[in-house]
């Protein structure tokens, strides 16, 4: 689960983390009195994709009608294929410095990382291609967590400002509590700001948390939703189905996630592109199959559907009914190839005859008659094809 960018300032804020005033708003009336309490603000859209700044997603506000106009331009804003909903208010600061601090897990290390860079304010994935050494590691040990001397000696080597190396080293050891104590997978604060007054402040905050642990923190869990920005990813979310939205317009279903990304391998391999995976996974009844199906044409770019079914648990003939329950209740305008075998393969096969999902031999028959049928290709039915 990923947070926007409010709700790990706030917990930031728990831990005692220096970070700016500032207040989420979802109207430019609130935006407005907001700014009015605070002077000078910066408006900033909350979404879940970097470069809010160069996009138009982040304004200068100095008076609560400015910060109105402002928060009236971003909300409802497409910002790189989402819709701002809220805003973030938060009082201006002056900065001299920017640094960036991030901890991840190393899985190859079987340990967290603290990564530290002088190279503060822009996407760290651009420092690691071009400037490498500019980033400086230090691996935690389990068992003490992070120490006082593992971050003052990481700091020196960054580089930071040695006149603000207390209060920076408050500010990373809250970020290290705060991932620990939330089960986070990743927590960045980018930048890590040194203002004109010498304060260090936490001027963005980044945390991906662990999913498998939101039961043990439900006061998050219960904003999932928010925390996704598609409309489909959170449709599924709502429905508890396992989708991520990728970059093409082949949709896939499939139960298990080594079968589906089978799948997105084969797709990629027959020369097309997935538009997402989706795992209904193991025991999946028909109703679960029509809200996969559901799920994958709420997404406009989808021009062809591939569905992988290996029946262990999964019975072949509660997908089959779910397919035929989901032609019956809803328009189906791209075409659809299935390879399904396993349990009840046999009686899944005798529930599709006749009807628009003849099951193909195999998973890149499948694949091939969707992409000729996208491609507005004549080719034999999916059932023939060798």
């Amino acid at each position: 689960m990923k947070l926007q960018e409010y709700m790990g300032k706030e917990l930031l804020r728990e831990a005692g983390v220096a970070v700016p005033p500032g207040e989420v708003c979802a109207t430019p009336d609130e935006a407005e009195d907001v700014a009015r309490r605070l002077g000078p603000v910066a408006v900033k859209a909350q979404v879940l994709v970097g470069g809010r700044g160069k996009a138009g997603g982040i304004k200068l506000a100095n008076t609560p009608q400015e910060a109105r106009e402002a928060a009236a331009q971003i909300l409802g804003m497409d910002l790189k294929g989402y819709t701002v909903e809220k805003v973030l208010v938060e009082q201006q600061q002056h900065i001299s410095r920017e640094y960036y601090a991030g901890i991840t897990l190393d899985r190859a290390a079987h340990r967290f990382v603290l990564m530290l860079s002088s190279m503060g304010g822009v996407d760290i994935e651009e420092v690691a291609a071009t400037n490498p050494e500019a980033i400086v590691k230090t691996w935690i040990d389990p068992g003490f967590g992070l120490l006082p001397f593992q971050v003052t000696d990481a700091m020196l080597r960054a580089g930071f400002e040695a006149a603000a190396l207390r209060e920076l080293q408050n500010i990373l050891a809250g970020l290290y509590d705060v991932m620990i104590a939330r089960d986070a997978m990743l927590a960045e604060i980018n930048p890590l700001a040194i203002t004109e007054e010498g304060k260090a402040i936490a001027a963005d905050a980044k945390f991906d948390l662990d999913d498998n642990a939101l039961f043990r923190h439900p006061e998050i869990a219960a904003l999932e939703s928010e925390s996704i920005n598609d409309p489909v990813e959170r449709f599924a979310s709502e429905k508890g189905v396992a989708y991520v939205k990728l970059d093409g317009d082949i949709g896939v279903i499939g139960n298990g996630a080594g079968l589906v990304m089978m799948t997105l391998d084969v797709i990629r391999q027959v020369g097309g592109r997935a538009a997402n995976f989706l795992d209904i996974g193991g025991g999946a009844r028909a109703d679960k199959v029509r809200t996969a199906m559901e799920i994958v044409l709420r997404d406009p770019r989808v021009r062809g559907i591939v569905i992988n079914i290996f029946g262990g648990i999964t019975r072949g003939d509660e997908v089959a009914k779910g397919l035929l329950e989901a032609a019956g209740t809803m328009q189906i305008p791209v075409p659809v190839a299935i390879r399904l075998a396993g349990t009840r393969e046999k009686e899944a096969r005798e529930v599709l005859q006749g009807s628009q999902f003849t099951p193909a031999p195999d998973l890149v028959s499948a694949t091939r008659s969707v992409l000729d049928e996208t491609e507005g290709r004549a080719v034999a039915p999916a059932g023939g094809r060798g």
